[in-house]
């Protein structure tokens, strides 16, 4: 249903308000969801320039039963940032200064609108930078981090976004602002609000100020590449080498079918063989790391091992795996990559499940290319599809949830990064139990009895396009 937003126009916000048609659908769909066609245009666009400006909208939309999502730069790929109850779309992309850095302490505050990519540019001349960066870090910003949970390709090493927030500054769904966490190295006080906002899609509230924990930027900074003779040596060879204790910071796995896309797209030679990418972070001592990295791949076959250390090399080396995510979408006109998985599982299990999916592409005689943070046991996979071909689809969808089914029978998730959105939902009691999700009902009806925020998402039953909302929530309230 479409809501009356004319009281935007009576806030006196210093940011703008929006009800024109090129505004309102530009922000009916994320990434994925534009993909897929999942797209809902919002009643009203918002980009608030200012905490109050936040809190002004949030309590007047509540106080109005009148939803709200809240939108960054729009790369999530679980529909996460579709306003799919209209409403209003809450952009906060103008609120995107770094507002203190603290070298001595290795923190930087910033809001919700800086880019990843700008930390690291506020911090570098201060050696330092923020681990956990994405790989999307370019296009995302640190408020979409924080709400999904991001992590990226040095995760093995550094750990995802949540490791590395300190605190957070949060407005809840009726406008009323507090703050989560500490400045301190931990703290033992009270709830750990802050990680119940972290991860939780702007369901529970809306941050406005981010403060994250920097490292020291290493003083050696080595890259390598190694190829295999078959997906399942590379995969087993990631699992050797994270088992052994190679101290190493990125370990990228990509299949041969991801290979040969990747030439495909940036005009690299890549071989189109199943292919490890590696970085190892170490103030001294680096070389010694990288031969013992070499020594394991050697007992799984490893056709190839080469080495970069300098700027220009290594973005050589990367290339091909940093432009994955475009290379696969514009592989074939006529084919869409159906959803985009990205299960994670016991590094242990690592190799079955690469073998699993591969095992189902091949049996449905579909195109699946495998690629992700390998070392944390994160895979990414696209089944690519001809839309017009029913029975060509109807096998994806099986490969797709048999695929997020084994993760979590492996004791794994059925999402590592992107989040539940709306592509995820169904597997929300799957993977953690209905009383789990209770419990996780019962949380979001506490912050948002109206179901303000975000409607419409992680939850399963809301598949179905119902708001979620306390019987009377001025009882709740």
């Amino acid at each position: 249903m479409a809501y009356d937003c004319s009281f935007l126009s009576d806030l006196a916000l210093d940011g703008e308000v929006s009800f024109g048609d090129s505004a309102r659908e530009s922000h009916a769909a994320d990434f994925g969801a534009d993909e897929r066609g999942q797209g809902v245009t919002p009643d009203a666009v918002v980009w608030p320039e200012t905490t109050a400006d936040v809190s002004a909208v949030l309590s007047a939309a509540d106080d109005r039963r009148v939803p709200v999502t809240p939108y960054a730069a729009g790369t999530s790929l679980e529909g996460n940032a579709v306003p799919v109850h209209r409403g209003i779309s809450l952009d906060c992309s103008r609120m995107d200064s770094v507002l203190d850095v603290r070298a001595d302490d290795f923190q930087i505050d910033v809001e919700p609108g800086v880019y990843g990519s700008a930390v690291d540019e506020a911090v570098a001349d201060e050696g330092l930078f923020f681990p956990p960066l994405p790989s999307s870090g370019d296009i995302s910003t640190v408020g979409g981090m924080v709400a999904n949970d991001a992590s990226g390709m040095k995760t093995v090493k550094y750990g995802e976004v949540s490791d590395w927030v300190l605190e957070l500054e949060v407005v809840l769904a009726d406008g009323s602002v507090v703050t989560a966490g500490s400045k301190a190295a931990k703290t033992s006080s009270g709830y750990n609000l802050k990680d119940i906002f972290v991860g939780s899609e702007g369901t529970l509230g809306v941050v406005t100020r981010a403060t994250l924990e920097l490292a020291g930027r290493p003083a050696q900074i080595r890259g390598a590449r190694a190829l295999f003779p078959s997906l399942d040596h590379a995969a087993e060879a990631v699992f050797d080498a994270v088992r052994s204790g190679v101290d190493v910071a990125t370990i990228e796995l990509v299949d041969a079918d991801s290979a040969r896309m990747a030439n495909a797209y940036t005009g690299t030679d890549l071989p189109d063989v199943p292919t490890v990418f590696l970085e190892f972070h170490a103030d001294y001592g680096v070389e010694r790391e990288i031969e013992f990295c070499r020594e394991v791949f050697a007992d799984h076959g490893v056709r190839q091992f080469e080495t970069a250390d300098d700027g220009a090399a290594m973005d050589d080396l990367w290339e091909a795996r940093e432009d994955l995510a475009y290379a696969i979408q514009l592989w074939d006109p006529d084919l869409t990559a159906l959803h985009p998985g990205d299960v994670t599982v016991p590094i242990s299990d690592y190799p079955e499940m690469v073998k699993f999916v591969k095992g189902l592409a091949d049996d449905r005689d579909l195109l699946v290319p495998c690629f992700g943070h390998a070392g944390d046991g994160n895979l990414h996979y696209s089944v690519l599809v001809d839309e017009d071909d029913d029975e060509q689809v109807d096998a994806a969808e099986e490969v797709y949830r048999a695929t997020v089914e084994m993760a979590i029978d492996l004791g794994g998730t059925a999402t590592g990064e992107h989040g539940i959105g709306l592509g995820k939902r169904d597997f929300l009691e799957v993977e953690h139990g209905s009383e789990s999700v209770e419990a996780m009902r019962r949380l979001k009806r506490a912050f948002d009895p109206r179901d303000t925020l975000n409607p419409g998402k992680i939850f399963p039953e809301t598949a179905g396009g119902e708001r979620v909302r306390a019987d009377s929530a001025d009882d709740v309230r």
